[in-house]
């Protein structure tokens, strides 16, 4: 138990260092910038693991050792328990040596005093053990059990963290309204967390966005964000609909989906003349906000990419979702939540040369030229190279004429994917260390003896006992047992 005490107070330190010290699997750029911003500690961190604290060499061997420890702990005490449940009651030689001790003279034979108090020890719960003239009497092996049952269900909820945890993954999928997203190594947003034993085979099941709500306090802060999916079976048949809302996951085919963020999906047209260069609706983010911004109240920045274009165009965009909200800020520099498109309006920088980043959704301009720059409303098309602009359909580009559109704006919903095979086996643990947690804590050990032993005027009743745990609750209970144990010897003379 010694042992098993130091380890996990190890396994405790380590945690506290995976909670302080940005983790590689949960934050990659915080690592990096870490390492930038601090190169001597950050090369420490790095050699000692304590970037990836919880797959580090020495946390594992901590976790493996406090696994042997707990299991080299518990399986005496189980035997002993088990032995101990067994076993009857054990005589004791001298009663009177126990801390409580008392004698009460009956008017009954001593056999039939014996008879009742064996009767009022059986009805208290007791186990009893009767030999001539005497009775042996225990209770609260409950306790020992429930203890043992706690430190089992302990152990094997840290293995169904481990199995769920080490043969799952967990990734993110932005979905735009009205598109259709499947389980897929290429399909997640950024690195998926895979478990160190997962097989690598992800399911094709899809979820296909019908609808996104929103609503929010006024303050701006969300209230409550929904999207409503249909579930997609591999094949592409229907698996049924789902409204995902924050700790509400829907669950198909052993993927838990859960909703994790939300954001705008401009629907954003690149074209040559008649040509259509890029047409499709961009997720857009947002910076961090300084102190005391609202989050909602900052712009969304995305990044639009025509490799094919001479030697390359990128277009770097930001939008407003609400021009009014634009026009107050440029007014009188205050930041208005904006949590309503209303005559949105998408800023967009232009870059010619080579786009050797190969990310969607970054624009490396270090190496690029910068062209125009201009506005575009919500159904308007603009000419990238004059910055003129015009209604969408009212006339059609020259031929070689590079223009931008913004046919209609939609929202998209950044969706958490899971797959923990561990979940019903923590669940059950978690339901038996509450179901021995209980008795170990509200249930004592306790034993007690009674002798009759005849004298002139009837029989004299020894009682004595001890209480393993609770003693200053077993000295008031074991002064009403001997009274209980009197009044029913009483009672069978009188009857």
């Amino acid at each position: 138990m010694r042992t098993a005490l130091i380890l996990l107070f190890l396994l405790g330190a380590g945690s506290v260092v995976g909670s302080l010290v940005p983790q590689i699997p949960n934050s990659p750029d915080r690592v990096a910038r870490f390492q930038v911003d601090h190169p001597i500690l950050g090369d420490f961190y790095r050699h000692a693991g304590f970037f990836d604290v919880f797959g580090s060499w020495w946390f594992i061997l901590i976790a493996t050792l406090l696994f042997l420890s707990l299991v080299m702990c518990l399986l005496p005490r189980t035997r002993a328990a088990l032995r101990s449940i067994r076993q009857p009651p054990i005589q004791a030689r001298e009663i009177d040596a126990f801390p409580q001790y008392a004698e009460r003279t009956v008017t009954a034979a001593p056999e039939l005093a014996i008879d009742s108090s064996e009767r009022v020890l059986r009805r208290r719960m007791f186990r009893v053990r009767r030999s001539e003239g005497a009775l042996a009497a225990e209770k609260g092996s409950l306790r020992e059990i429930g203890s043992l049952l706690f430190h089992w269900s302990f152990l094997l909820l840290l293995a169904g963290v481990i199995y769920g945890k080490g043969t799952g993954f967990t990734g993110r999928a932005a979905v735009v309204e009205g598109q259709t997203w499947t389980d897929g190594a290429a399909n997640y947003d950024g690195t998926i967390r895979e478990g160190r034993f997962f097989s690598g085979r992800f399911t094709g099941v899809g979820v296909h966005l019908v609808s996104f709500e929103d609503t929010y306090r006024t303050t701006g802060v969300p209230m409550d964000f929904v999207s409503h999916v249909q579930l997609l079976n591999p094949d592409g048949s229907s698996a049924g609909f789902a409204d995902l809302r924050v700790n509400h996951p829907a669950e198909i085919d052993g993927l838990r989906i859960f909703q994790y963020g939300f954001g705008w999906a401009p629907v954003v047209q690149v074209s040559r003349g008649a040509q259509v260069i890029f047409s499709g609706p961009v997720a857009f983010g947002q910076d961090q906000p300084p102190p005391g911004v609202p989050q909602l109240a900052l712009p969304w920045n995305g990044v639009v990419k025509a490799p094919f274009i001479g030697a390359g165009l990128g277009i770097q965009l930001t939008l407003w979702p609400d021009s009014g909200a634009y026009v107050q800020f440029r007014t009188t520099g205050q930041p208005v939540p904006m949590t309503r498109a209303i005559h949105p309006i998408m800023f967009f920088t232009s870059w010619r040369g080579p786009l050797v980043d190969p990310s969607p959704r970054f624009l490396d301009t270090s190496v690029l030229q910068r062209w125009t720059s201009g506005a575009v409303g919500e159904g308007r098309t603009c000419d990238l190279a004059t910055g003129a602009c015009w209604r969408a359909g009212s006339r059609r580009a020259g031929a070689r004429e590079l223009t931008i559109s913004f046919p209609s704006i939609r929202q998209y919903s950044v969706l958490q994917v899971s797959r923990d095979a561990g979940v019903p086996i923590v669940l059950v643990a978690a339901i038996l260390v509450l179901v021995g947690v209980l008795p170990a804590l509200y249930s004592s050990r306790r034993k007690v003896w009674v002798r009759a032993e005849p004298n002139g005027k009837g029989t004299t009743l020894r009682v004595g006992g001890f209480a393993l745990q609770r003693k200053p609750q077993f000295e008031d209970e074991f002064s009403k047992l001997v009274d209980e144990l009197r009044r029913a010897s009483e009672e069978i003379r009188v009857s």
